[in-house]
C-alpha cells in the first residue's frame, strides 16, 4: 500500500476530495462577481461625484458629514457584493450595480431639494431617504442569505395571494389609513407606509404560482377570429377577476396608479406563460373599457384626465387638485434643455413634490434631457436583464416570477414618465429607486434580491447560462 493511500473505510479519502473541491472553488475566478465589483465602483463614483455636485451648486461648500453617511451604504452595498461572491456566485452582475446608481442619484436629488428648502437633521427627506436604503439594502442581503432555494415560494403561492389582499385592503381599515389623496398609505403612529408596494411583490409570486398550476387550461384552444385565437369564455375568468379587482382599488382607494400596474403584471405574465396574444388584446381592450368607465363616473379620475387634456388651460392650473404640479414639472424639464442648468443650479423645489412624485422633472431641469435619457437607459437594462433572466430560467414559476417582477418596474416607469410628461394622465406611483420613500425603496430592492437568487439558479445549471 502506498505511503499517501489512506486505509480503506476511514473516510479520509472523501474528505480530502471534498476539501480540494472547495479549494477549487475559492480559486476559480468569479467573472460575474468581478464584473460587478468594477461596476459598482463606477457607480460609487458616479453617486459621490453627483452628491458633491450638489453641495457645490447649491451651498458653494463640501459637507463631509453627509458624504460620510453615504459612505456608509457604499460599505452595505460592498456587503451584499460579498454575501453574492459566497451565496450566490452566479447571480447576474448588473442588477445591483444599477440599482445603486439609480438610488443614489435619487438621493442627490433629494438631498438637493432639501438644501434649497433648508431641512436638515430628520426632517430632511434625504436623512430619511438614507435610513430606508440601508434598511432596504440590509433586507436585500438577508433574502440572499436566507433563500437559498427561490422555488420555496410556490409552495406559498396561495398565501402569498392572501397577504397581496390583505395589504391592498390596510389603507381603507377604519384607523389605519393615513391622511391622503388617495387611501395608499398607513399610518403606524411612528411611520407611514405603502402597503401596496409590497402587495405587488406577494401578488407577482401568487400569480407566477397560479399560472404554473393552469397554464393547460388558459392555453386551450378557443375560437379563431380576426387572425387571433380567442380564449374561451370560462378561461376568461381570471383576466375578469383581476379586471374587478383594479377596479375596485381604484374606486375605493383612489389610486388609479396601483390599480393599472397589478393589472398590467397580469396580463403580461398570463401572455409570458401562454404566448398567446389574444390575451394581451383583451387585457388592453379592458384597462381602456375600465379607464374610460372610470373617467366617466369617478370625479377623481375625471378630474386627472382633465388635468391630462386640458393642462395649460388657467382655469385648470388655478382649480383645487388641477394641473399647477403638472405644468411646473414641465416648464422644469423645459428649462434643462439639453444638457440641464447643472446639478444643484437650478430650482426644481418649485414644483410641489418635487422629491417624490416629480424626481424625475427635478432631474431633468439639472441634467438635461441627456440625463434623463441615461437614467432611462439604466431603466431599460435593468428590465431586459430581468427579463432576460426570466427566459432562460429552467423552470415555468422562475421564469414567470422573474418576468412579472421586472415588467412591473418597467410599467411603472412607463407610468409615472408618462404622467409626469403628460403622455398619459399621472397617477399616483412613485419612480422606482429614485423616488424619495421607505416603502418603495424596500420593494424594489427586495425585488433586486429575487432577481439574483433567481439568475444564481440559473446560471447554476450548465444546460442554460445568460451572456
Amino acid at each position: 500500500m502506498s505511503a499517501t493511500t489512506p486505509p480503506a473505510g476511514t473516510g479520509v479519502v472523501s474528505t480530502d476530495t471534498a476539501v480540494v473541491r472547495a479549494l477549487r472553488r475559492i480559486r476559480v475566478p468569479q467573472t460575474q462577481r468581478n464584473r460587478e465589483l468594477w461596476l459598482l465602483i463606477f457607480a460609487f463614483a458616479i453617486n459621490g461625484a453627483a452628491i458633491a455636485l450638489v453641495q457645490l451648486g447649491a451651498t458653494d461648500a463640501i459637507d463631509g458629514l453627509f458624504l460620510v453617511y453615504c459612505g456608509g451604504l457604499t460599505a452595505l452595498v460592498l456587503a451584499l457584493h460579498i454575501v453574492l461572491r459566497l451565496r450566490a456566485r452566479d447571480a447576474d452582475p448588473f442588477v445591483v450595480p444599477i440599482a445603486t446608481l439609480l438610488t443614489g442619484i435619487g438621493l442627490a436629488m433629494i438631498y438637493r431639494i432639501d438644501i434649497a428648502k433648508k431641512l436638515h437633521a430628520w426632517d430632511a427627506f434625504s436623512t430619511r431617504q438614507l435610513a430606508w436604503t440601508a434598511i432596504a439594502v440590509i433586507g436585500a442581503i438577508l433574502i440572499v442569505v436566507l433563500l437559498r432555494n427561490y422555488r420555496v415560494l410556490f409552495r406559498y403561492t396561495y398565501i402569498a395571494g392572501l397577504v397581496g389582499i390583505l395589504l391592498l385592503l390596510l389603507p381603507i381599515i377604519p384607523g389605519l389609513g393615513a391622511d391622503a389623496n388617495a387611501d395608499v398609505w398607513v399610518d403606524l403612529g411612528i411611520f407611514s407606509f405603502q402597503p401596496g408596494e409590497l402587495a405587488k411583490i406577494a401578488l407577482a409570486i401568487f400569480f407566477a404560482g397560479y399560472l404554473v398550476r393552469t397554464r393547460e387550461a388558459l392555453s386551450s384552444v378557443g375560437t379563431r377570429f380576426l387572425g387571433i385565437t380567442w380564449p374561451r369564455p370560462r378561461e376568461l375568468g381570471p383576466l375578469l377577476v383581476i379586471w374587478l379587482v383594479s377596479l375596485a382599488i381604484i374606486v375605493l382607494q383612489r389610486d388609479l396608479g396601483t390599480g393599472l400596474l397589478i393589472f398590467g403584471m397580469f396580463v403580461a405574465m398570463l401572455y409570458v406563460a401562454t404566448g398567446k396574444t389574444s390575451w394581451v388584446v383583451i387585457g388592453v381592450g379592458l384597462a381602456v373599457a375600465g379607464a374610460f368607465l372610470a373617467s366617466r363616473v369617478l370625479p377623481y379620475v375625471q378630474g386627472r384626465f382633465t388635468n391630462w387634456l386640458d393642462a395649460f388651460n388657467p382655469a385648470v392650473i388655478d382649480a383645487d387638485g388641477g394641473s399647477y404640479q403638472l405644468v411646473q414639472g414641465i416648464f422644469g424639464l423645459a428649462q434643462g434643455g439639453l444638457i440641464g442648468t447643472g446639478l444643484g443650479q437650478g430650482r426644481p423645489y418649485l414644483t410641489p413634490l418635487s422629491q417624490s412624485d416629480y424626481i424625475l422633472p427635478s432631474l431633468g431641469e439639472e441634467l438635461g434631457l441627456i440625463g434623463v435619457f441615461a437614467i432611462l437607459c439604466l431603466y431599460m437594462v435593468f428590465a431586459s436583464r430581468g427579463i432576460r433572466i426570466g427566459l432562460a430560467g429552467h423552470d415555468d414559476f422562475g421564469k414567470l416570477l422573474a418576468t412579472g417582477l421586472s415588467f412591473t418596474i418597467a410599467l411603472q416607469v412607463f407610468i409615472m414618465v408618462g404622467g409626469v410628461t403628460r403622455i398619459i394622465p399621472l397617477t399616483g406611483l412613485t419612480t422606482p429607486f429614485l423616488a424619495a420613500g421607505g416603502s418603495s425603496l424596500i420593494a424594489n430592492w427586495f425585488i433586486v434580491a429575487l432577481l439574483l437568487r433567481i439568475s444564481d439558479a440559473v446560471r447554476s445549471r450548465p444546460r442554460v447560462v445568460i451572456g
